[in-house]
């Protein structure tokens, strides 16, 4: 929120209400109350509010997102061009690997998976399309990053700071910052076990016009991705999908 910028404390407790109704894969008004710590008839008056207009929907004692937020975040995802151009080379690129190919982008300083395609040996992940996660914790995020000027990607620690995921995570901004000059340096990012234990991630930028518009990462198994097929074979591979991205960017 920019600063001395209002805020509307009825719309907050809206969206604290739809997000916790996500995380909790539905909730009834009790129980939902109890998690905010807000008081049972205030989350009763919002949830029949997003009801009546058609936001949520209830299943006897039980609330949980509408089908309307799927169309939402369907005009919001193809309102970048990336979306639209992005998918098929992403296809491509989990058929050749047989791994999980992602495309993301960054807003409001998270990483947001906005298209996946599963390869022949993909293995099943926690991510979907919409799926919010901290930069600092991926191949992609650190990608990205890596090519944010330093003062923009400054204030997304000071923002979000630097959970850690596992015990691999990057948890000292310095030892960050250093990570992502080794980055910009070889051209991609790996993440090994960072955020998700046992998985291993390679992601190189996407950009267009010298501006980083996301990210393309695959992620698989350490027990696959790994020695010379992580580091030799597959940067070359992943670099080549993007390099076709950022010209149908730029001129298609």
């Amino acid at each position: 929120m920019e600063s001395g910028a209002p805020s509307v404390q009825a719309t907050e407790t809206s969206l604290r209400i739809i997000e916790a109704l996500v995380d909790r894969e539905g909730s009834g008004v009790t129980e939902l109350a109890h998690h905010l710590d807000l008081p049972k008839s205030t989350v009763y008056n919002h949830l029949k509010t997003l009801e009546r207009n058609e936001y949520v929907v209830k299943h006897d004692d039980m609330y949980d997102v509408g089908l309307r937020f799927l169309q939402l975040g369907d005009y919001a995802r193809n309102q970048r061009r990336l979306s639209r151009i992005g998918p098929p080379e992403v296809d491509k690129l989990a058929e050749e690997t047989g791994e999980m190919a992602n495309l993301l982008v960054e807003e409001h300083g998270r990483g947001v998976f906005i298209y996946k395609s599963k390869g022949s040996n993909a293995v099943h992940m926690d991510t979907h399309d919409g799926k919010r996660v901290h930069l600092h914790t991926t191949a992609f995020g650190k990608a990205i990053m890596a090519y944010l000027p330093r003062e923009r990607v400054d204030e997304i620690i000071d923002k979000h700071g630097l959970p850690e995921a596992t015990s691999a995570t990057i948890t000292n901004r310095e030892d960050l910052f250093d990570e992502l000059e080794l980055i910009r340096e070889r051209g991609y990012a790996f993440d090994l076990e960072e955020r998700l234990k046992g998985l291993h991630c390679i992601a190189v930028p996407i950009m267009k016009n010298e501006t980083i518009v996301g990210g393309l990462s695959i992620s698989g198994p350490k027990s696959r991705m790994n020695g010379d097929w992580l580091r030799e074979e597959l940067p070359s591979i992943i670099q080549g999908t993007a390099n076709v991205i950022e010209v149908n960017l730029t001129y298609g």
